[in-house]
Parts: structure tokens; sequence; C-alpha cells
């Protein structure tokens, strides 16, 4: 098998990292700043260990990586009580083949709404980040708050449900 899709292992949280720090290298140098560009092996380490971090491998090289933050990892201010995607990268070198939409339909298709039956997702982005926005909201995410993160960076919010209310319920009950 070629491709893969699979949980990271602490074991993982040097390459995950160097895969981060690539994937992020690109929106440093457009003044788009998130914090894992400036966190270490270490803190990945410790997120593979209590979230639930996806790796795609390409022939055995992690090619693209997205983390999901479970309801009950999250603090207190977290703007949605629903899953948290973050950590979203795809290495440079592998940019434009699909291994970021295969990882993310993955996460939220497989992980989340197949297998955990959560009812939505939700992640943030830079409001100055030059595209992804624009992905998010053609896969279907709707903004819903605002905040800063600690580096000064302004962040959009954005939700996706699952299985929205329908205009009609399907049965009645008398």
């Amino acid at each position: 098998m070629s491709q893969l899709i699979e949980v990271a292992k602490p074991d993982d949280a040097e390459e995950i990292f160097a895969l981060l720090q690539r994937a992020y290298a690109a929106l440093v140098a457009l003044d788009v700043h998130f914090t894992i560009s400036q966190g270490n092996v270490e803190q990945v380490r410790r997120v593979i260990e209590q979230e639930t971090v996806l790796v795609l491998r390409k022939w055995k090289r992690s090619v693209a990586t997205v983390t999901v933050r479970f309801p009950w990892q999250q603090d207190e201010n977290a703007p949605s009580s629903l899953p948290f995607i973050h950590w979203f990268a795809v290495d440079p070198d592998y940019k434009g083949q699909g291994f970021g939409r295969d990882i993310i339909t993955y996460a939220e298709e497989t992980l989340l709404k197949e297998t955990l039956k959560a009812p939505g997702v939700y992640l943030a982005t830079a409001i100055k980040h030059p595209w992804l926005s624009e992905l998010y909201l053609r896969r279907g995410y709707q903004p819903f708050h605002h905040r800063t993160n600690p580096l000064g960076e302004a962040l959009v919010f954005l939700k996706k449900e699952f299985n929205p209310p329908a205009d009609q319920p399907i049965a009645k009950i008398a």
C-alpha cells in the first residue's frame, strides 16, 4: 500500500514536528503566525500523547497531518463543544496532490462522523491566511467566532455540522 493514514505515536514526534515546521515556514514568511511555528518536539510529543494526531504517509514518508482535540480535552475558553481540528499541514513537496483533502476528509468523515458519531467539528485559521478560509468554506464550514492567538494573530473559527437540522421532522410521534 503506497498511502496510509494512521494515528501518530509518541515516537513520531520528531517527524511530525519537522513536517509542521516545513509546512508553516511559508506562512511565517507571509507574516501569518500560528503558535506551532514557535513550538518544539516535546510539545508535539505531548499533543500526540493527549490528542489524536493523524498522519498520512506516502511510501512511508509523512506528507500530511492533522490533529483532533476532543471536547473533553478542551479548556473552558473553547468557543464550541464540538471536536476541534488543528495543526493541519501538508509537506510543501506534496502540495496540490490531494493529500490535504484526503487527511481532512478522513478526520471529518471516518474518525468523527462515522466512528465517533460527532455532530460536527470546528477549526480556526488566520483571517489573513491567503487561502485556507476559502478552502474551509468550500468544504461546508461556516464562521462563528473570532479571537486573537497568543502571537497576536487574528483568527476566525469555523464550524461544520455533519447532520444539520432538517426543516421537516422525519416522523411525528403521537
